[in-house]
């Protein structure tokens, strides 16, 4: 892409700059050129202000005499070249003679066109126009380009800025007897992941993650929708401690067709203190994996298997139960966590992730990062293609 001189990208009209160090040669020119529309004409005689007058003036066309004291023609034709400015501006060497070795020259040092001096009025303005509109289409598509650059540039910052907002709304990790903490990266677009966990009431403690099919601005305004209205507790006529209630609320107030069309897979449960017990229920959201520490380190798989919410009406939510010992990790995962390309071309499957697991990671959020450093390890790239969202629950 070359640097627009300053003026020809606005007006885009044909400017015509002689390097002529006879005056009379520019003064016919002035005159073959004098009443076309549309044409600017400017004239240099000294042939060391020519650079400096093309930078000032941005010519869409180039007229250089070739035979001039102090400075030559071909000499100035390499000093266009080697200048950002006037690289591209096609440049027409004007000549007192026919000389088929000095064509040669003047075309391998970037000249655009030969003419013998003084040319037919007619084919001086024929080579003008056409050597002028190929070069003001290049400015026009740099022009469109630098455009398209900076409404990337734009974009970019908006979904930054999107997703800096979808991480602070976040919940904060937890100690105590519960002790809660995440891992989450958004993908290099936006994307539609959130979770979040609380205390319904003294005894039940909540926890969810869902996640929104595609990804952009769409995808994560709904996710935040979704996770406010689970975090505010707003379902109307629903008790927040009977999951499949909240995801039958959840269909009918998230219907697709009421939001874009798009819907949301999601993880919910609720812990009951007293009795250990955990209920929970699933819309077509991967499982949560359940490691006791008196286990063999095998996980239990917590699903109830349902369609997403908002893809139908009438959806039936079941609830299942898990007793939760002692020690117990409860981790709740995102479909971007296992569902990676593979330098085999091959997908990673869920069964692929869940080892990494098997063994408590690190205490802090490091240790957490660690899984993603080994998921991004298999894939031979750190950067995810879908949002990456870990959390993990420690049962005191």
């Amino acid at each position: 892409m070359i640097d627009t001189p300053q003026g020809v990208a606005a007006s885009h009209a044909i400017r015509v700059l002689l390097i002529d160090d006879q005056r009379m040669v520019g003064e016919a020119v002035r005159r073959m050129l004098l009443d076309e529309p549309g044409l600017v004409f400017e004239y240099c005689q000294k042939p060391e202000d020519a650079v400096a007058t093309a930078e000032r003036f941005g010519p869409t066309v180039i007229l250089q005499d070739l035979v001039m004291p102090a400075i030559d023609g071909l000499t100035l034709v390499d000093r266009y070249r080697a200048n950002p400015q006037l690289r591209e501006v096609p440049t027409i060497v004007l000549s007192s003679q026919e000389e088929p070795l000095v064509k040669a020259e003047a075309f391998a040092r970037g000249a655009n066109d030969y003419l013998v001096k003084l040319p037919d009025r007619i084919e001086l303005l024929a080579r003008i126009r056409h050597h002028s509109k190929g070069y003001i289409h290049l400015l026009e598509r740099n022009e469109a380009f630098a455009a398209l650059a900076e409404s990337q540039r734009a974009l970019a910052a908006e979904l930054a800025e999107a997703a800096e907002y979808v991480r602070s709304l976040l919940p904060a990790p937890m100690s105590g007897p519960l002790a809660v903490r995440w891992d989450f990266e958004s993908c290099s677009s936006v994307g539609g992941d959130s979770f979040g966990y609380h205390w319904i009431d003294d005894d039940h403690f909540a926890a969810y993650l869902l996640d929104v099919c595609g990804h952009g601005v769409g995808a994560a305004l709904l996710s935040v929708s979704a996770m406010n209205t689970l975090s505010g507790r707003t379902l109307r006529n629903v008790d927040f401690r009977d999951p499949d209630t909240v995801l039958a609320r959840l269909n009918e107030v998230f219907a697709m067709e009421r939001h874009n069309n798009m819907y949301f897979t999601i993880w919910y449960g609720v812990y009951h203190r007293g009795t250990r017990k955990l209920r929970y229920a699933t819309a077509g959201h991967p499982p949560s994996l359940l490691y006791t520490a008196s286990g063999d380190g095998e996980a239990e798989r917590l699903i109830t298997p349902a369609l997403p919410i908002g893809f139908v009406p009438d959806v039936d939510y079941t609830v299942a139960e898990t007793h939760i010992p002692a020690g117990s990790r409860l981790y709740l995962l995102s479909d971007g966590v296992y569902e990676v390309q593979l330098p085999s071309g091959e997908e990673m499957r869920f069964d692929d992730f869940v080892p990494l697991l098997q063994a408590p990671p690190p205490a802090g959020p490091e240790g957490l990062r660690g899984i993603r450093a080994a998921v991004a390890a298999l894939q031979g790239r750190e950067r995810f293609d879908d949002d990456f969202s870990l959390v993990e629950i420690v049962f005191a």
